[in-house]
């Protein structure tokens, strides 16, 4: 079975801000992976669609195509993009019509002629493992249980050897560089975790890693801690980092500290931005959204940032805080909610063309262009999104 389809949740759920209507869920990351590499390697498909109307014809470096919901004809295997899958490979067999977690059904089984119309609970059942998520919160959750296995999993052969004037704290087999540049004088403390650094990272002197820790490739890690986080591709990470979770093409380049806390693609942090990510009574963080405040069973959570989110220099954030898409964060002290393409503390809204003209300086200094579909995908997100 070699086609997947990841099916988003229904409508736009306040849960999933700053996201909701921006990102599908299945390209957020879930541990060191996106949800939908997830399922694709656990299943072996090597073909992805994500089925959701709530992100439109959403396009950016290296997406997933997106079609609307509707009738799956086989052979296919439709999956929950609010579902982690995690575990060794699966081999089904032609008996196995339904993948469930804890009882509940994940992900459905469409054999050659016949169709998937809906959610269902018909047909044998296997049992896997993962974890349901309920709201972009509990992509910190995922990052928890799932980062140490994910980079212990990445600990294959043909890893280059730990580079010349590296201080490792631990067993040295539990770094894995894959083509990464590596200055004299970096830290690799791998006694909570390993650490993977992939193809073309680059780890300038000054910089402490601390696993678990996944880096993709083409990440440039300029000095300060970086602890138990999930860093996607073509990302800039300098200062104290700690268990956050950023998507890709992201830029912290400066000192501050975020802590437990997601990152967005194309996120800007000015000089000095940081994060609280516990209160001061040590109780619950609940989120303030517009659908109500959220309970999110967590005591550490920072902010949640939304794509092409850009902060000012010394911007300090409150526990819990979530930055709708597009959002310019001008004031030190913001509140805990700031809607999507919101310009400062006025209120005022960043138009659509002005949305477009930063983009366009912005994604090709990460070598992306901004090309037709991407044009439209961003256009789409403005015209959603900017109340």
């Amino acid at each position: 079975m070699s086609r997947l389809i990841c099916l988003e949740p229904d409508g736009i759920e306040p849960s999933w801000h700053p996201f909701a209507g921006a990102r599908p869920v299945a390209e957020l990351r879930a541990g060191a992976w996106r949800i939908r590499d997830r399922w694709a390697d656990i299943l072996g498909c090597d073909e992805i669609t994500i089925m959701g109307d709530e992100t439109g014809a959403f396009a950016d470096v290296d997406s997933a195509p997106v079609s609307s919901r509707g009738l799956v004809p086989g052979p296919a295997i439709v999956a929950r993009s609010d579902f982690a899958v995690s575990g060794p490979a699966l081999q089904l067999d032609g008996s196995v019509k339904r993948l469930v977690h804890e009882g509940k059904s994940v992900a459905w089984i469409v054999s050659a002629g016949e169709s998937w119309s809906g959610e269902n609970d018909a047909g044998e059942a296997l049992e896997i493992e993962g974890m349901p998520l309920q709201g972009a919160w509990d992509l910190i959750t995922a990052l928890e249980h799932l980062l140490g296995p994910d980079c212990t999993d990445a600990l294959a052969t043909g890893a280059d050897p730990v580079p010349d004037g590296s201080i490792v704290l631990g067993d040295p087999g539990d770094v894995a560089c894959y083509g990464a540049q590596v200055e004299p004088g970096v830290v690799f403390d791998v006694r909570q975790g390993p650490i993977v650094l992939e193809q073309d990272v680059q780890a300038l002197a000054g910089t402490r890693l601390e696993g678990p820790l996944f880096v993709g490739p083409a990440c440039r890690l300029l000095g300060g801690v970086i602890r138990h986080s999930a860093v996607g591709p073509a990302c800039r990470v300098h200062g104290e980092v700690t268990a956050c979770v950023f998507l890709g093409y992201a830029n912290k380049s400066h000192d501050g500290f975020i802590g437990h806390s997601v990152v967005g693609q194309w996120v800007n942090l000015g000089a000095g931005t940081i994060t609280s990510n516990l209160k001061n009574t040590y109780g619950e963080v609940r989120l303030e959204l517009p659908g109500g405040a959220f309970p999110t069973g967590r005591m550490n959570l920072g902010t949640l940032f939304g794509d092409h989110v850009k902060t000012a220099i010394g911007t300090l954030l409150s526990t819990g805080t979530v930055i709708g898409a597009g959002a310019n964060v001008l004031g030190p002290f913001p509140p805990r909610w700031i809607a999507p393409f919101t310009w400062g503390a006025s209120g005022t809204l960043l138009d659509r063309d002005g949305f477009l003209k930063v983009a366009r300086r912005v994604m090709p200094r990460r070598d992306v262009e901004v090309d037709a579909a991407i044009e439209a995908s961003l256009l789409a997100l403005h015209s959603r999104l900017a109340r």
